[in-house]
């Protein structure tokens, strides 16, 4: 079973924003963290996870634009 070069480049740059993601929500914890997550830690989670929708709907426009 060969995958192709295309699917390998999807999966590629999804799983990197998938690591970025999670990156991100423990420098958060980190930064912000404790024994509770401090209110100004709560809207960066916010906003990472918006971020994160964002940018996997950007790169899903992106690739089904090259698909035509």
């Amino acid at each position: 079973m060969e995958i192709e070069r295309e699917t390998l480049l999807e999966i590629a740059v999804s799983v990197g924003a998938v690591v970025f993601f999670v990156a991100v929500i423990v420098g958060i914890g980190v930064a912000y963290g404790g024994r509770v997550l401090s209110d100004q830690g709560g809207l960066a989670l916010l906003a990472a996870i918006a971020g994160f929708v964002l940018l996997m709907t950007g790169i899903g426009y992106f690739f089904a634009g090259r698909q035509g």
